[in-house]
């Protein structure tokens, strides 16, 4: 933070993360996440930030409040205490603690550069809610432009102990009585060499003390190169984040310079541990919200220190009233190395939220997401083919022959039959409806397709949105039961809950020649309408509903027509999710004379029936203990059943649990399976059982390191390990999180698609290219 030395971060380009800082507190308190209605008054702009970013500064605002109060109700009892903030910039701290009442016998002590204190006392004297909060005041330009009784602004350069020391001596600070030193994202500025000097000199000038950090760490892994990045390109480099990169590197840091006790978490932890539950409930209702994978790795990357020495008894704060999530990381056996698996760039795969399936050997097709597209960034309207050819991966070109992909993202797309995939699900926006169901055809035969040209037609199922498919970051595995084909639909979310536990099976066989035809047009000359209804009665509802199907018959002659009423009765056990309906026409004039007599042109409308109660439309039973709702999950087929591993729960937090939903002879069962060591919780990631093996690729877990990779768990013995994916021939950070990936069985090999997403604050992070994961040499070892 100092003023003209090589390599220090400008001072203004410092004071401006302040700014920023202060414009994002604003806006989240303006939603309700904290309290604090003198902030704006120190923001001259006020802007409205995404719910990440809200969230983000909350957990900030709520883990320094945690611990300067605890302080203040520690030390009460004493008849004057301290607050020295060091790096304040525009924060409201003295305003709300004062307005609390908390201040009867505290002064506060807030530094930092010259310019930014003379603003901020500026600011204050304009307002006369403020000056009347803090009572009269004087000040003089300079050192401390601004002086009350328990309030004090002070211009001085941190990294400058005289220039510090001077400035604390003018403003009468005490070092004999209980002080608190704040530092946010302060010291992560200074070089190393300067911020351990300052906590050095902390400790050694008052002999009663606390010291409260909150900065970042994790510098090494794909978000914390993000991070690093991002704060270099706006002059304002993070020069002690290497030296100290995690929460026990500070811990040392501390004591080994005259702290005697010392506690760290990371946000994680704090979120978890120290706040209630009831208020991390209320703070995931504030907004519709879908990002929980930056907001897990932003809180990865940030943690609250809290360290003492001289008070009795010893002040720590950061107690965990439960357990912690995630710990160590495991053990690594060893590294996957990746590859770029494109010939050239393609440019329409950098997104997340995407899909991607096999279509045929050497074809790969990926659809929806968020990304880049037309040198914006958008959700993806247009999918993407890429092609194997010589060993290489490029772009194939696609054709949409009719519709537009609707911009969903997080969905499922399965290939249920030749040349017919289904998509399930997703969502445009977390506060809208879910998307319900897709058909993507394409030609059937394999030499009907063009490398060059391969077309597809989208076609949307009627009813156009059926209960079951109203969900986004499930998963759609396909599970065989007595000899047939069914799509089975397991957790996720949706606009009105944010967990769901629900399943479903899908007849695909069904499915896939559910196109009934239901109405047929003849354009002859007279043209009469009929209008044939079908009732179907839902027992349990006691209701009738009506589906009606509009029969168009034009005639050269006057015919009479013969409409046939159907009703079909819905029973708790109908067993087929497609109502197939006839069409029987008495016709007076026989020999076919309708379609042969002019020219006549046939249309035909295709409708689809699905049963949309809890589509338990087969009536399969399952056995066994449910699993507990989640999404973001993965699931994959396995035996005619279906693995599920990890996923997020109800409370916001990673699963570690592997669930089997076995075959049985007259259904399914769902049993636990067990795995030695267990399995680190996780989510986001993606799942293939290869050689009977379970892959778990990628993903976000809790642990501060290392970043997941891949984990293979062989089924047969419960044993799994742990292997990094090295990157080292990647020019760019490898964000495995919201990717997709591609089994290719027969070369052996990870096809990984895309992946990234919103790094908080610091710009979007999309992965550059497709990579490829060889599983050659890891798999022999199980």
């Amino acid at each position: 933070m100092g003023r003209g030395r090589p390599g220090a971060p400008r001072p203004a380009a410092v004071q401006c993360t302040g700014g920023s800082s202060a414009v994002s507190k604003c806006s989240a308190a303006a939603r309700g996440y904290i309290q604090d209605r003198f902030l704006p008054f120190l923001v001259g702009r006020q802007r409205r930030r995404a719910p990440l970013v809200h969230r983000g500064y909350y957990i900030r605002a709520r883990a320094v409040d945690h611990c300067i109060q605890d302080f203040l109700q520690r030390t009460r009892g004493h008849p004057r205490t301290q607050i020295l903030s060091l790096g304040a910039g525009f924060d409201s701290l003295y305003f709300r603690l004062k307005d609390l009442g908390l201040l009867p016998h505290t002064v506060v002590y807030e530094v930092d550069f010259p310019s930014v204190v003379s603003q901020k006392a500026a600011l204050i004297r304009g307002v006369q809610e403020l000056v009347e909060l803090v009572g009269d005041a004087g000040g003089e330009p300079g050192v401390m432009p601004f002086s009350a009784g328990d309030y004090k602004l002070l211009g001085a350069d941190l990294s400058q102990l005289p220039e510090l020391e001077r400035a604390l001596e003018q403003a009468g600070v005490d070092r004999e009585v209980p002080t608190l030193f704040i530092a946010e994202v302060v010291l992560a500025y200074m070089a190393s060499s300067r911020s351990d000097a300052l906590l050095r000199w902390a400790a050694e000038r008052f002999p009663c003390a606390g010291f409260l950090l909150y900065e970042q760490l994790g510098p090494q892994d794909p978000f914390g190169r993000v991070m690093q990045q991002h704060f270099a390109r706006r002059g304002s480099a993070l020069r002690s984040l290497a030296q100290y990169p995690d929460c026990e590197a500070q811990r040392s840091r501390f004591l080994a310079r005259g702290w005697s006790e010392c506690s760290a978490m990371d946000m994680n932890q704090f979120f978890t541990c120290c706040t209630p539950e009831h208020e991390q409930q209320r703070v995931q209702a504030l907004e519709p919200f879908d990002e929980y994978e930056e907001w897990h790795l932003k809180c990865s990357h940030y943690f609250v220190l809290a360290a003492s020495k001289g008070m009795e008894p010893p002040w720590t704060p950061l107690v965990p009233s439960r357990t912690a999530p995630g710990g160590r990381g495991p053990a690594l056996a060893g590294s996957v190395p990746a590859a770029c698996a494109a010939s050239c760039p393609v440019p329409g795969l950098r997104r997340f939220g995407h899909r991607s399936v096999l279509l045929q050997p050497g074809t790969v097709l990926t659809t929806g997401g968020f990304g880049q597209e037309e040198g914006q960034h958008r959700r993806a309207r247009n999918c993407q083919l890429l092609l194997r050819r010589a060993g290489r991966w490029a772009a194939g070109s696609l054709r949409m022959q009719s519709g537009r992909w609707d911009g969903r993202l997080y969905h499922t797309i399965s290939c249920v039959s030749k040349g017919l995939a289904l998509v399930v699900g997703g969502r445009t926006s977390p506060s809208s409806a879910s998307l319900g169901m897709l058909w993507l055809k394409f030609p059937e035969s394999c030499s009907a397709w063009d490398p060059a040209d391969i077309r597809v037609e989208l076609v949307s199922p009627k009813p156009a949105v059926e209960a079951a498919a109203l969900r986004w970051r499930h998963s759609a595995t396909q599970v065989t039961f007595q000899g047939q084909q069914y799509l089975f639909l397991f957790g996720g979310r949706s606009a009105t809950q944010p967990v769901l536990g629900d399943w479903h099976f899908l007849h695909t066989q069904e499915l896939s020649c559910s196109m009934v035809r239901a109405a047929l047009h003849l354009s002859l000359c007279v043209t009469p309408l009929c209008v044939t209804l079908w009732h179907f009665l839902h027992t349990q509802e006691l209701s009738c509903s009506v589906v009606r199907a509009a029969l168009h018959l034009s005639l050269l002659c006057v015919t009479p027509l013969c409409v046939t009423l159907w009703r079909f009765l819905h029973t708790q056990e109908l067993s087929c999710s497609v109502v197939r309906a006839a069409l029987h026409l008495s016709l007076c004039v026989t020999p076919l004379f309708v379609t042969l007599l002019c020219v006549t042109l046939l249309c035909v409308t295709l409708w689809r029936f699905l049963h949309t109660q809890e589509l338990s439309c087969s009536m399969i039973p399952v056995e066994g203990p449910a699993p507990e709702g989640r999404h973001s999950h993965s699931a994959c087929s396995w035996k005619g059943g279906v693995l599920v591993a990890g996923g997020l729960g109800a409370a916001e937090q990673p699963l570690g649990s592997l669930c089997f939903l076995e075959q049985l002879e007259g259904g399914f069962g769902w049993q636990v399976l067990e795995t030695r060591p267990p399995l680190v919780p996780r989510y986001s990631h993606t799942a293939h059982v290869h050689r009977g093996r379970l892959l778990l690729v990628g993903g976000v877990w809790l642990c501060p390191s290392p970043a997941p990779g891949v984990t293979v768990v062989d089924l047969a013995t419960g044993l799994s390990l742990d292997y990094a994916i090295g990157t080292e021939h990647l020019e760019w950070p490898l964000m495995l999180h919201n990717h997709s990936s591609v089994l290719l069985p027969e070369e052996e090999e990870l096809l990984l698609i895309g992946g990234g997403g919103n790094c908080f604050s610091f710009g979007t992070h999309l992965n550059a290219e497709p990579v490829c994961l060889s599983l050659r040499h890891i798999l022999p070892s199980h």
